[in-house]
């Protein structure tokens, strides 16, 4: 993900990215909505907790990965959900996609998947 928008995220949401361990995002910019929506979604739901923190926001297999220090039944259901969505949305430029591979997988619009 870009500088500025990782900035916005860690700005935003500075209790869940207070992990001294985390790397950053290692995804598309096209997934921003949906992780600023995840993580708005599970700080209302927690309340700004001091304990709950991200480890790790990747892609695997087309899709968005997010880890948490710790989760329960409703939070565990807010990351799948996000998961899910990312899986049709593209990964570069956030237009509806398709998760599309073969030795590699991507989730990525039509003019993406060309290469444009």
């Amino acid at each position: 993900m870009s500088p500025d928008l990782t900035q916005k995220l860690l700005d935003k949401y500075p209790n869940l990215f207070s992990n001294k361990q985390f790397w950053g995002f290692e995804c598309g910019d096209g997934w921003f909505d949906i992780l600023d929506h995840l993580c708005g979604a599970i700080t209302q739901y927690t309340y700004n907790s001091d304990d709950l923190m991200v480890d790790q926001v990747k892609e695997k297999f087309g899709r968005l990965r997010f880890y948490l220090s710790r989760e329960d039944d409703v939070i565990h259901g807010m990351i799948t959900m996000a998961e899910y969505m990312s899986g049709h949305v593209c990964e570069v430029c956030g237009s509806p996609g398709t998760t599309r591979g073969g030795s590699w997988f991507r989730t990525v619009c039509d003019t993406h998947a060309e290469g444009k």
